[in-house]
């Protein structure tokens, strides 16, 4: 029976209109609110993003231009050193501060080495000291050992590295460092020192080169060098190397609230950036869009972060100079651009759009929120004066109309209003005068009707007993029909269980048991020596061993043929409880996991696929329980996969297979296919092949298909087959509506 429909309101209805055009004002309001203070906004935030940038570059800066600085003094330090110092001061002094080691390489003398106060030296091995190279390494070494300590308050080192392969250091860090270099370390293709050659620095100036990791440190660094030349002929090439550890986690901590930074040389490679270079990562990585190659152990970045980064570089590369804050709109991001003096890198501050526009949100819905309760109020007044001047005369109008209705014609209502509502209560007076004359004929046109009705009805409930009983004689004949098919396919597995337990069992070679058992007897008294020393009792223990492993590994087969016997019958029972309720009774639908009642379909028909040397192949989606009538669900399955196993009998035995297939369609249908390779179903058949009494089989009886057709129908789905034709197999396809079974939690 249908519910009721719940009547209108026309107070709510009013209500509903006024307030739909009040929120539109109010809707509009915070627009325009919203646009203004957006507006605001953007412009603040962009004069910040201005303002931190141009900060933030000349704080970071100034390292680098103070390294610039210093190089000018050792540069002319050098210089002179070289011009002071005398043959007679080499000699030596040069073999009182160093020594040529066993391995081939010349260092400081161990004896006499501090580094934590005095530069360290490297000359690899095989390069060979004229006098010209000792000069250039004493002054290099007196040059650090004089500026070093100073200039180390404020840089990690100080070095000099001659053209002929040889570094000077002082690293009070690292006061081990030139003495834990390998004997064969080249210096000369760093980069550093590539960028101080005539041919890449005709100049001759001070240049930075990108960030590396120190071959023996391992952290991670950058170099500014420059070139030392002498009567043009380079001599020499002085530098630092500025840990920018501080520098990475200051760009990447230090940053505008909700914007993040990052740090790039003009080729590309990254210097900075909160996710690419925190630490533990080894490797260097280079921009997209760049001159740079990135090598294998460069950091894995996504690719919508790719073009991303890939959109910045290219907007600072060629985008508008002297502008320092522009706007990516593919991005929705405005990023602040400014160059660091000294290296010439580009410090970049990324500042999301949602961040800019956020507090703009934030005062929209802060007009939003009061436009709501000033709606709330006014719309509460006007309830109230509504339900006072119209609901509440409307309600006895209704009630009376009910009374009326009801046969109760005497009705009283409030006639001396002028208005529209004093109009209508005149008009329900007049009315109920005439029902109620109206009412009075028709009841007597009904005690005619009644006798011819009630003859009637006897006529047909005479012919409704007739028609229940025929449909229950044939009710019945098709619930016996449907029994015996589906029970017949479960006792086959039965059977073969049964059969196969049987052959295990006459297979098992007991008798051996009885002969060691009167071999142990016939050796009782002797029966160490004999299981020691003779050649029979020596395999005892062996074959007893032996012999347990066989009995246990037939013990676990014949249990599990047993339990398949038990899941069997136990079946037969379901599949009678499913037809004893087969004519559309209602069933309680349950959680069922599809895979699982799958996967119980293949092993009832388990022992009927291994009799056909059948192969399965399964692709089951995993997919949550589902509200289903399981037993009647896995009674289709049980005779489409019996089916498929008859059908393969005439395949080539290397060629049976039965591929089962288990996927969810959009929305909540599930697909459930069935396909085997075997003898195939021709076109006249198709159309035939779901009739009631049509089999293909000699000794079938053509109601399993016609059974799960019409199972596939209460279910609300529908059972398809598709073929090619006779030896190109058959597609049985079942999609029926399984909504998912709610969470415990969700039912509360």
């Amino acid at each position: 029976m249908p519910l009721p429909r719940r009547p209108s309101s026309l107070s709510r209805s009013t209500l509903l209109q006024m307030g739909a055009r009040i929120a539109g004002v109010v809707a509009l309001a915070t627009l325009f609110s919203y646009l203004h203070v957006l507006q605001s906004v953007r412009a603040e935030n962009l004069a910040r993003l201005e303002r931190y940038v141009v900060e933030r570059s000349q704080r970071e800066q100034g390292i680098f231009v103070l390294a610039q600085d210093n190089h000018a003094v050792l540069r002319q330090a050098l210089e002179e050193r070289l011009g002071a110092l005398s043959e007679e001061e080499v000699g030596t002094r040069f073999d009182t501060l160093f020594v040529q080691l066993p391995d081939g390489s010349v260092r400081n003398r161990p004896e006499r080495f501090d580094g934590t106060r005095m530069p360290g030296l490297i000359v690899p091995k095989g390069i060979p000291l004229e006098a010209g190279l000792r000069r250039r390494i004493l002054a290099s070494y007196d040059v650090l050992a004089q500026y070093g300590p100073a200039l180390h308050t404020r840089f990690t080192n100080t070095y000099v590295l001659l053209p002929d392969d040889v570094l000077v250091l002082y690293w009070p860090e690292r006061p081990t460092w030139t003495q834990e270099a390998a004997s064969d370390m080249s210096f000369l293709g760093l980069e550093f020192y590539e960028l101080s050659l005539p041919g890449k620095n005709p100049r001759r100036e001070t240049v930075w080169c990108g960030i590396y990791s120190d071959p023996v440190d391992r952290s991670w660094m950058v170099s500014v060098s420059t070139p030392l030349d002498v009567d043009g002929r380079h001599v020499a090439t002085i530098g630092h190397d500025v840990l920018i550890h501080e520098l990475m986690t200051r760009t990447i901590n230090d940053h505008l609230p909700g914007a993040y930074n990052l740090l790039f040389r003009d080729d590309g490679q990254l210097i900075a950036h909160p996710q690419f270079t925190r630490e533990g990562n080894t490797g260097l990585y280079y921009l997209p869009g760049s001159a740079g190659q990135n090598k294998a152990d460069a950091p894995r970045i996504p690719e919508e972060q790719q073009r991303d980064l890939r959109s910045i570089f290219e907007h600072v590369r060629h985008g508008p100079s002297g502008q320092t804050v522009t706007e990516l709109p593919e991005h929705d991001e405005y990023i602040g651009v400014s160059r660091l003096k000294g290296p010439g890198w580009n410090f970049v501050t990324v500042l999301p759009e949602r961040v800019v526009s956020q507090p703009a949100l934030q005062a929209a819905r802060q007009v939003l929120l009061v436009g709501i309760i000033a709606l709330v109020a006014e719309l509460a007044i006007m309830s109230w004066v509504l339900r006072r001047q119209v609901t509440r005369p409307l309600l006895a109008f209704s009630q009376a109309a009910e009374r009326v209705a009801a046969g109760d014609f005497h009705v009283e209502l409030d006639t001396s209003r002028e208005d529209e509502l004093g109009q209508l209560a005149r008009a329900i007076r007049s009315m109920a005068d005439k029902v109620q004359h109206r009412e009075e004929a028709l009841r007597q046109a009904n005690e005619h009707l009644e006798q011819r009705v009630e003859e009637r009805t006897r006529e047909l409930q005479d012919v409704h007993a007739r028609l229940v009983q025929t449909a229950r004689r044939a009710g019945m004949a098709e619930v016996a029909t449907n029994v015996l098919h589906n029970v017949g396919n479960v006792l086959n597995s039965v059977y073969t269980a049964a059969q196969l337990a049987r052959e295990r069992m006459g297979r098992m070679r007991l008798e051996q048991v009885g002969r060691v058992a009167n071999m142990l007897q016939e050796h009782q008294a002797d029966a160490g020596t004999f299981l020691t020393q003779d050649e029979r009792g020596r395999h005892v223990t062996p074959f007893l061993s032996k012999l347990g492993e066989s009995l246990m590994s037939e013990r676990k087969e014949l249990l599990s043929l047993l339990e398949d016997v038990g899941r069997y019958t136990e079946h037969i029972g379901d599949i009678v409880k499913v037809q004893q309720n087969y004519a559309r009774t209602p069933r309680m639908h349950e959680p069922v996991h599809l895979e699982e009642l799958l996967e119980d379909a293949l092993r009832i028909n388990a022992a009927g696929l291994s009799r056909q040397g059948a192969r399965v192949e399964r692709h089951l989606t995993a997919l949550p329980p589902m509200l289903t009538d399981k037993h009647k669900l896995l009674m289709i399955l049980v005779n489409l996969i019996s089916n498929a196993s008859h059908a393969l009998e005439r395949a080539t035995t290397g060629e049976r297979r039965l591929i089962v297939k288990l996927e969810r369609d959009p929305g909540d249908y599930i697909r459930i296919e069935v396909r085997d390779t075997g003898m195939g179903i021709s076109r006249e058949m198709l159309r035939r092949i779901f009739q009631y009494g049509f089999t293909t089989r000699e000794d079938g009886h053509g109601f399993g298909l016609h059974s799960s057709a019409l199972a596939a129908q209460e279910l609300g789905g529908s059972l398809k087959v598709h073929s090619e034709g006779p030896g190109h197999g058959a597609t049985f396809t079942l999609e029926i509506p399984c909504p998912l079974a709610e969470a415990p939690g969700d039912a509360a």
